[in-house]
């Protein structure tokens, strides 16, 4: 049966007018240009057809349902399918980079609309980056070395949708140093609530990815934390954050005392004097608490044993002082999460906010290059 083309244009537009008529045209004239390629194919390989096999592809903001045709061999790939699935997989890419850089599903959808003149509901949005929650999900349970010199651990708090109420709730990270000297982010966990028993768990769960033994821990100074490493990591050394130890001391005393406070604080806490050691910082530790006790009695908490444990980096080569005794390098990690997740009021589900801090963490190219002043450290890296 053959029409001319004044007969096909009407044709055409009568399924135009119908429900869903430019995707049945679209699907129709996708599938007609495959079939006459597999006929070109055909007659060139001295193939044969042998019927159809669906796929799905992304076209015109809607899941369209086409027919590919398949040949005997097995050989013919429609030269129309490659540049829809390119198209696809850009669109995929384009959508992630929007997303994990701080954009809502909404938002993105309106670039979509001013660059490709379609609006994208974010449903629309959301599926293009099932390709990346795979992605992400399968990095943040990857296969992990056996030994890290050094692993940073926090968490921080992030408005989460569970049923129907929202609550800030608290994301556990692990950073890690490797025996290379770079950075990398091992685990991205929630929980409800920061404790010391999911923070075991968490240790544990990276056990079963492969790490065996760690060199040195620091966090902050949560309660019981202490145990939890010594409990899976049992050979590792540990060190509390001292900037945390000076904010909380601070926060504490009276406007008059605090310049006088802080200065004797910079001395107790000082990283930069290569012949110290743990023993002379926290000696010098005890003297404080001895000296302010009388005017604040409440210091005489930090006499307790625990308060070893924020001197712990004097044991270290003065050149990585400065990179152990505080958490500063991962709560710049925790920086980038609240500056992506700050134009939402919160996310739908706590997996929701998993993958996007997995996305930050996954694409921080800042933890990736190459560490200098480790030099001549041998504690850590057995050089």
């Amino acid at each position: 049966m053959h029409f001319t083309q004044d007969q096909i244009s009407e044709i055409l537009t009568q399924i135009a007018r119908e429900k869903d008529g430019f995707r049945k045209i679209m699907t129709l004239s996708l599938e007609s240009i495959m079939k006459a390629e597999r006929e070109v194919h055909n007659q060139k390989e001295d193939d044969v057809s042998n019927g159809f096999r669906p796929r799905k592809v992304f076209g015109e903001g809607k899941m369209l349902e086409i027919r590919v045709p398949r040949s005997r061999s097995g050989e013919f790939y429609p030269f129309l399918l490659s540049i829809l699935k390119d198209q696809q997989e850009e669109s995929q890419k384009l959508v992630y980079s929007l997303y994990s850089s701080g954009l809502t599903t909404a938002q993105i959808g309106d670039i979509f609309e001013q660059v490709y003149g379609k609006h994208y509901s974010t449903s629309q949005v959301s599926h293009l980056m099932d390709y990346a929650r795979e992605e992400v999900d399968l990095w943040l349970k990857r296969k992990l070395d056996s030994y890290y010199p050094i692993i940073y651990i926090d968490a921080t708090c992030i408005l989460t949708r569970r049923g129907d109420s929202v609550s800030k709730e608290a994301y556990y990270t692990i950073l890690a140093v490797r025996n290379d000297k770079t950075r990398e982010v091992l685990a991205v966990v929630n929980s409800p609530n920061e404790s010391a028993t999911i923070w075991e768990e968490t240790f544990r769960e990276l056990q079963n990815r492969g790490v065996q033994s760690v060199g040195l821990v620091v966090s902050d100074g949560l309660t019981g934390i202490e145990n939890a490493v010594t409990k899976v990591f049992t050979t590792a050394a540990h060190q509390l954050c001292t900037v945390h130890l000076k904010r909380n001391v601070i926060n504490t005393v009276n406007k008059k005392d605090k310049p006088k406070i802080i200065s004797d604080l910079k001395a107790v806490f000082d990283p930069d004097n290569p012949s110290d050691n743990a023993a002379s910082g926290h000696q010098r530790w005890m003297a404080f608490i001895e000296e302010w006790n009388k005017k604040y009695p409440d210091f005489n908490k930090y006499k307790d044993p625990r308060y070893w444990l924020y001197f712990t980096y004097l044991n270290y080569n003065v050149s990585i002082r400065r990179m152990i005794y505080t958490t500063n390098w991962i709560e710049r990690l925790n920086k980038s999460y609240k500056r992506t997740t700050k134009m939402r009021a919160s996310l739908p589900n706590a997996d929701a906010v998993l993958f996007l801090l997995g996305s930050v963490a996954q694409k921080q190219k800042a933890y990736d290059y190459p560490i200098t002043n480790f030099n001549n450290e041998q504690k850590l890296f057995g050089k």
